[in-house]
């Protein structure tokens, strides 16, 4: 007699579909799962112009959460955008002050760093 051990993701008290022989694979997968949830939520308040059905939303999130490493590589070194202010509550610029450069007293020169002088 052989026993096998089987590993089932259940997420909110329904069993999926999905097997898995290593207990390892289904908490990644279920680690993933949790990232789809997520980022469906995050889809779902935002205030995008485009209307998207539930479903759209959720095959779409699961398609992120599984592809996360190749999207936080496009990602990578992306800032969050923000619009500059309206140009009315902008504060003028000033002009620029010109800096004047030091003057080295008459008759003083100061060697360069690390030059030798000669001897006559």
């Amino acid at each position: 007699m052989a026993v096998i051990t089987r590993y089932i993701v259940v997420r909110n008290g329904v069993e999926l579909d999905k097997v898995f022989a290593v207990k390892k694979e289904a908490e990644a997968y279920d680690k993933m799962l949790d990232a789809a949830e997520q980022l469906a939520q995050f889809i779902k308040q935002s205030d995008l112009e485009v209307k998207l059905d539930d479903e759209t939303i959720d095959n779409l999130s699961v398609f992120l959460a599984k592809n996360g490493p190749t999207v936080t590589n496009f990602l990578k070194g992306v800032k969050p955008y923000t619009p500059p202010p309206p140009a009315e509550e902008a504060p003028p610029e000033e002009p620029a002050k010109q800096a004047t450069p030091k003057k080295q007293p008459a008759g003083k020169v100061k060697p360069k760093p690390g030059a030798k002088g000669r001897k006559k």
